[in-house]
């Protein structure tokens, strides 16, 4: 300071007021950043190092919230390998996880889930996922704003209570979601031969979605209560030992696949299977979404990468 003070073109209140900008332009950009519920919170790099200690060259720990908001996942819900597991993520952070989220991570999580929200009403798909989303985080969000005393969640309350009133206005707006027919008409669904249709509709994951897909025809009727595809259905998400403990028998002594499956989808968790995962770096505990560059100094650093699933990438956060 004091051999800037010295120069001919500048004085003390040059210096002060050069100083006090700064701090006026530094206050702007943090107001603008806090104030604009639409502004996402940008990081360069689109990976985070995981450290669950201090060091020497690190202090602190690494929480969900700093993860949440360095990893790009306002990209990844655009990719159709990646939105599964954004939702799922999501699902579980608003069941449990949302108290641990910094103020920016909070806003970052809303403007995502908006985000989701206009994906799911353009595109017309999805739809019944999100909604089971919103109503998880609505009635968490009901849970804790009663708690609202006990600083269980950052912001004010009023803040808290729009966000609320903009979930139900996207429950509405997913409520009254017509699907349109597509103007395309060349070979569909039911023009393919029977054993096409059955190998496609062995593909789908949720039993839920062979039931809907049943109502949509009679032959698809028929071809949604084979023992066969309800029996693979089951075997996919379940394990033997969980199956046996379940068993349904039909009026003719057969095993009932279908009633079954949704006896096991009660009892216990369905097998969860993605296109896309974050991975986790073994070599240097860095986390990135697959393809994403981060400074490893492996020799063969794909090698040493892990695939989480959601529940996992939340539990590195708990100390």
């Amino acid at each position: 300071i004091h051999s800037f003070c010295k120069k001919d073109d500048h004085n003390k209140e040059n210096l002060f007021n050069t100083i006090n900008y700064d701090v006026a332009a530094k206050k702007r950009k943090k107001d603008l950043l806090n104030n604009k519920a639409k502004t996402q919170y940008f990081h360069q790099e689109k990976w985070i190092y995981v450290h669950k200690g201090s060091t020497k060259e690190r202090h602190g720990y690494c929480t969900l919230g700093e993860a949440f908001n360095r990893l790009d996942f306002s990209s990844a819900i655009l990719d159709s390998r990646r939105f599964n597991y954004v939702v799922r993520l999501l699902e579980l952070i608003a069941k449990s996880q949302l108290t641990s989220l910094s103020g920016i991570a909070q806003k970052n999580y809303m403007n995502i889930l908006e985000k989701v929200v206009q994906k799911v009403l353009e595109d017309q798909q999805n739809i019944r996922l999100i909604r089971e989303l919103l109503q998880t985080l609505y009635t968490s969000l009901c849970t804790l704003v009663q708690r609202v005393g006990k600083s269980v969640l950052v912001g004010n309350i009023n803040m808290w209570v729009h966000r609320m009133e903009s979930i139900l206005h996207w429950q509405q707006q997913l409520n009254n979601i017509q699907i349109t027919m597509p103007a395309f008409k060349g070979t569909t669904f039911t023009d393919l031969p029977l054993c096409l249709q059955l190998n496609i509709m062995q593909r789908l994951s949720d039993g839920r979605d062979l039931v809907s897909l049943g109502q949509v025809a009679p032959d698809l009727q028929v071809l949604s209560e084979d023992r066969l595809l309800w029996k693979k259905l089951c075997q996919y998400h379940f394990t033997d030992r969980q199956i046996r403990k379940r068993l349904i028998l039909s009026d003719k002594g057969q095993l009932d696949w279908k009633k079954m499956y949704f006896k096991l989808i009660r009892c216990y968790p369905r097998k969860e299977q993605y296109g896309d995962t974050l991975q986790l770096c073994r070599h240097c505990h860095i986390l990135s979404w697959k393809g994403t560059d981060h400074p490893c100094t492996a020799n063969n650093p794909e090698t040493c990468s892990t695939s989480l699933s959601p529940q996992e990438f939340i539990n590195l956060f708990r100390f």
